[in-house]
């Protein structure tokens, strides 16, 4: 049987661990910059910033932050400020995790309305999650034999930290899998959207946590019994940020186009009423709308090819029979 505390393991354990971050780190890099080219178009203004997106925007960033400053702690040679350094991740590091978990919030809101009950549930529950990743940010740090150690954590705040993520993710997937699946009004293209592959991110993000509750509650050694939280804020965070940039792709408004019902007459009257909308989308970012628009003056009113009244008794003056005298030229 393994002897999960003798030294020859831990330092195992520690070189793997070493190892895995690098890996981990190359692969939200690899994604970070795979999307750059959202966030470039709200940073260049060519789509309208909306206040969800501060969550988006604050826990992809936090991540990046968090992952620097834990390359830089299993690299650094020279001795530093292990306490300030360690802080600074722990701080990164749990801001990402919880606001993955409000992007994920947020998105079950909006599945379901707005309804007062879930949103308030909701946002007791994100106050409460919050509670304990503030708390987990105690810690202390130095610098021993060479590298930055951590002399002091409270591991059962860190453990209820992740076991109350993971009850949180939990109920967000049953909520949006319910929504989901029994739509009071039938599923609406948004619903189709969600429940074909964006379901499948909520419990990405609730297996992740689900993971690192594990390894937590094992508690195998210092090293194994973290190991798995990295894994668990990049997953969580990878998943929730694709969610947000699949529904604002989604729900981007591009520009419209209107046409009327009566021949070619284009619908400038701000009087029209709408009858009719057709969308089409493009890509992913060009949205199309175009409204046919009818005339309350003109709905008994009929035109034959060349635009001449066919039916009806309104004066419409432009489609009027021209007159003879006016079809010969002037010399």
């Amino acid at each position: 049987m393994v002897d999960w505390h003798s030294q020859e393991t831990l330092i195992a354990n520690a070189e793997a661990f070493s190892k895995f971050m690098h890996v981990l780190f190359g692969l939200y890099i690899w994604e970070f910059v795979g999307s750059l080219d959202f966030d470039w178009q709200f940073i260049s203004g060519k789509r309208r910033f909306r206040w969800p997106l501060i969550f988006y925007f604050s826990g992809r960033y936090s991540l990046l932050f968090a992952l620097i400053g834990i390359t830089i702690a299993l690299n650094v040679t020279t001795e530093v400020d292990c306490q300030a350094l360690y802080t600074f991740n722990q701080v990164f590091g749990n801001t990402a995790i919880g606001l993955a978990s409000i992007n994920l919030s947020l998105r079950t809101m909006a599945v379901w309305s707005q309804n007062k009950y879930v949103v308030t549930a909701l946002v007791v529950i994100i106050l409460g999650h919050w509670s304990f990743l503030l708390h987990g940010i105690l810690l202390k740090a130095e610098w021993v034999d060479g590298a930055c150690d951590i002399t002091y954590t409270d591991n059962q705040i860190l453990a209820i930290s992740f076991i109350y993520s993971m009850a949180f993710d939990f109920t967000v997937l049953c909520l949006t899998g319910w929504k989901l699946a029994f739509p009071a009004n039938g599923r609406s293209k948004l619903i189709k959207l969600i429940f074909g592959d964006g379901l499948i991110y909520f419990a990405i993000a609730f297996l992740a946590n689900l993971i690192a509750t594990i390894f937590m509650l094992m508690n195998l050694n210092a090293v194994l019994s973290i190991i798995a939280n990295v894994p668990a804020a990049i997953a969580s965070t990878i998943v929730a940020c694709r969610v947000v940039r699949r529904l604002t792709n989604f729900t981007s408004q591009g520009p419209e186009v209107f046409t009327s019902t009566q021949g070619s007459t284009l619908a400038f009257r701000s009087n029209a009423n709408s009858n009719r909308r057709i969308s089409v989308k493009k890509g992913d970012s060009v949205h199309v709308q175009m409204d046919t628009f009818a005339s309350p003056d003109r709905l008994g009113v009929e035109y034959d090819a060349t635009g001449k009244i066919v039916k009806g008794d309104e004066f419409d003056p432009e489609a009027q029979i021209i007159s003879d005298e006016f079809k010969r030229p002037p010399y």
